[in-house]
């Protein structure tokens, strides 16, 4: 992203928060964490709740970009919430400060897949926790779109569909399926030849589509009233689709793969708050106690234990079953390569 990552898909929601958010809602000042606008739920935290009495004081942003400048002006807050391919630039910035992975209770628990290696410092120091993700996959109109049309994501340079599908507006997501198109299922350690291949598939992509997408409202009404047949899409547009009763199919087992999406939490070294409610929020976070209330609302919980108790039917009803294909995880990433795909993406987005 200039990253508008996944803040839009929850911005109704922040309206409906604010409005319920009354006196009756307490908020313990010990810890402010700087999120996007929805994951003040409290289904979210319940042990943080249970521990301290309230849940922590929220502030919002509405991109990280935004999260980034704000902090960098001198706003301070304890704890932020951000994608994981942002962390880097984050932590080269003296923004961060490790944690303490000890204090950490479902540490050992989190999915490897997930945590990776960490590229934002060369020593054993962690900069980012990861708490909730997701999948990228082709979502489609099962009524018009054949599923062998979209049994590869070459479906994107289909001259058939010209007009009719649509990428998110988002780069790291656009970046993902453009790699797996050509071949690349780790992003960590992308060569010169393999970025421009994958820009080079990206700039054949532009010219049919009919937009990129910025926000799962706007895909999902593209999607149900026609204009679009087959898009790039997170996973929470999929059952979204589904309660409206409309014929959505969910492609993660294309030949190149899927993606996945990372999102967690940093420690910011500007934090006057208290720094074990940091950790009780982590932890709560990370508990068998959120995540149903995560799942319900599309996010795979990093505890892979707890995520384990889940049937394969419930987790396939927000397209997080387990698949059989090339999955590339959206880790943190080099600085270098970010800027790199930020700057090509704009250029072919303004049709270049």
């Amino acid at each position: 992203m200039s990253n508008p990552t996944r803040t839009a898909r929850l911005l109704a929601g922040a309206a409906l928060a604010a409005l319920a958010a009354g006196p009756a809602l307490a908020q313990d000042s010990d810890l402010l964490v700087f999120d996007y606008s929805g994951f003040e739920d409290p289904g979210f935290h319940p042990d943080y709740i249970e521990a301290n009495g309230a849940s922590p004081t929220f502030a919002f942003f509405g991109d990280e970009d935004e999260a980034f400048q704000k902090l960098q002006s001198g706003f301070r807050a304890d704890v932020s919430h951000v994608c994981a391919g942002s962390v880097t630039k984050w932590q080269e910035s003296g923004l961060l400060e490790p944690w303490d992975t000890s204090k950490i209770d479902a540490w050992e628990d989190l999915n490897p897949e997930l945590t990776g290696q960490d590229v934002t410092t060369g020593a054993e120091d962690v900069y980012f926790v990861p708490t909730d993700f997701g999948s990228t996959a082709i979502i489609y109109n099962e009524e018009d779109v054949p599923a062998e049309d979209v049994a590869s994501l070459d479906v994107f340079l289909n001259p058939a569909y010209a007009g009719r599908m649509t990428l998110p507006d988002n780069v790291d997501d656009a970046y993902a399926l453009a790699y797996l198109a050509t071949g690349v299922t780790d992003w960590g350690d992308v060569d010169d030849a393999e970025f421009e291949a994958a820009t080079d598939w990206l700039r054949q992509v532009h010219p049919n589509l009919r937009t990129y997408w910025q926000d799962p409202a706007e895909l999902a009404q593209l999607v149900s009233t026609g204009e679009v047949q087959i898009a790039w899409a997170w996973n929470e547009t999929y059952p979204t689709l589904t309660e409206m009763d409309f014929p959505a199919g969910f492609q993660r087992t294309a030949e190149e793969g899927s993606s996945l999406w990372l999102c967690g939490y940093v420690n910011l070294a500007s934090g006057e708050g208290v720094e074990d409610k940091a950790y009780d929020f982590i932890n709560a976070m990370l508990a068998p106690t959120s995540t149903d209330a995560l799942l319900t609302e599309g996010y795979g919980q990093a505890n892979q234990a707890a995520m384990s108790e889940k049937s394969q039917e419930e987790l396939a009803a927000s397209g997080l079953e387990e698949i059989d294909a090339p999955v590339l995880a959206q880790l943190p990433m080099s600085q270098e390569l970010r800027q790199k795909q930020n700057e090509a993406f704009e250029r072919i987005k303004a049709g270049f």
